[in-house]
C-alpha cells in the first residue's frame, strides 16, 4: 500500500465498523463466550482477480490484535471456485465482526481488479495503458484504485488535488481553451506547486490551441472517433502524453490502442462492476 493511502484506509476501516457493530454486536454476544476461540477461511467461489487480502488482515488487527492470519494467496492471483485465500484465527466475537466488513471490502475490490484485468488483456501487445477515473463509490476510492492496480490497470489522479484536469467546462467558463491553460500555469507558478496539468481537447484544432499557450503534461482526446484519434497523436507528435477518453468499450478499446495513443480511462473499471462472491467460513 502506497503511504498515502494509509490515513484513507483506516478512516474507511473505522467507518466500517462503527456503522456496522454500532454500541456492540448483539448477535454475537449473547450466544458466543468471551473467551471462546476459533478458525475461519476465505473461499473463493468465482472465477477472478483476488483483491483486498492486505486490507482484511487491517480489518481484522483493528478489531483483534490478536489475530493470527495466515495468507495463502496474495493481491493479484487469480483465483477459481473452491481456492482458499487465507485462514484466521481468534476470538470467535472478533472473528464474527469482521465477517462483513472484510467481505464487503474484499469481494468489491476483486470485483474491480477482475474488470481491470479482462481490459487490460485486451491491451496486451500495444503501449497503451487502461486508466481508472473517479466515477468511484463515495468514500472508496482508495480501495477502488488499489484494486485497479491490482488488476493490471494503471490509476488517474486520486481526486481534484492532485492533478490539473481542465475539463470542457473549466475551459467554457475559463473562455477557451489558452485561457485555461495560462491560467493553471499561472495558478502554479504563482503557489510553487509542482502538479501535472492536463487539457482535454474536442477537435484536432484545440490541440494546435493548447500547444499556443505553451503546452501541457497531457492531452485527452474527448470523444474522439479511432481515426481522429490517430491524426490526434500524429499532431502531438510525442510532445506529451496523450489519452483517450468517453465512450469507449471493450469491443473499441484496441482500435483506439491501435492510433498509439499512451493511455485510455475507463469509467467502467469501477462503476460498471459485479462483485466477486466469496465466503468466510468455519474450518
Amino acid at each position: 500500500m502506497k503511504p498515502e493511502y494509509k490515513p484513507f484506509v483506516d478512516e474507511l476501516i473505522e467507518l466500517a465498523i462503527k456503522e456496522d457493530i454500532g454500541d456492540g454486536d448483539h448477535t454475537s454476544l449473547c450466544c458466543i463466550p468471551a473467551d471462546e476461540h476459533g478458525r475461519m477461511r476465505l473461499l473463493c467461489k468465482q472465477e477472478g482477480v483476488l483483491a483486498g487480502v492486505e486490507i482484511a488482515e487491517l480489518v481484522l488487527r483493528r478489531l483483534d490484535p490478536e489475530m493470527a492470519f495466515e495468507p495463502l494467496l496474495a493481491d493479484g492471483t487469480r483465483v477459481k471456485p473452491g481456492d482458499v485465500a487465507f485462514y484466521v484465527s481468534g476470538r470467535l466475537r472478533s472473528l464474527l465482526q469482521a465477517e462483513r466488513i472484510l467481505l464487503n471490502i474484499m469481494q468489491r475490490m476483486s470485483g474491480v481488479a477482475t474488470q481491470t484485468a479482462v481490459y487490460a488483456d485486451r491491451l496486451k501487445g500495444y503501449k497503451t495503458k487502461v486508466l481508472d477515473t473517479r466515477k468511484t463509490t463515495p468514500g472508496m476510492r482508495v480501495l477502488d484504485k488499489m484494486a485497479v492496480k491490482i488488476g493490471g490497470g494503471e490509476n488517474h489522479r486520486i481526486g481534484l488535488f492532485d492533478m490539473i484536469l481542465l475539463k470542457d467546462n473549466h475551459i467554457d467558463f475559463a473562455g477557451g481553451v489558452e485561457k485555461a491553460v495560462l491560467g493553471a500555469k499561472a495558478y502554479l507558478r504563482e503557489r510553487g506547486k509542482e502538479i501535472p496539468i492536463e487539457c482535454e481537447v474536442r477537435t484536432l484544432e484545440d490541440i494546435d490551441r493548447v500547444f499556443a499557450a505553451g503546452g501541457v503534461d497531457r492531452i485527452m482526446f474527448d470523444n474522439f472517433t479511432p481515426e481522429m484519434t490517430r491524426q490526434a497523436v500524429e499532431k502531438v507528435a510525442g510532445r506529451c502524453e496523450t489519452e483517450s477518453s468517453g465512450g469507449i468499450t471493450l469491443e473499441t478499446l484496441a482500435d483506439y490502442a491501435a492510433c498509439g495513443v499512451d493511455f485510455i480511462s475507463v469509467g467502467a473499471l469501477t462503476h460498471q462492476i459485479r462483485s466477486l462472491d466469496m465466503s468466510l467460513k468455519a474450518c
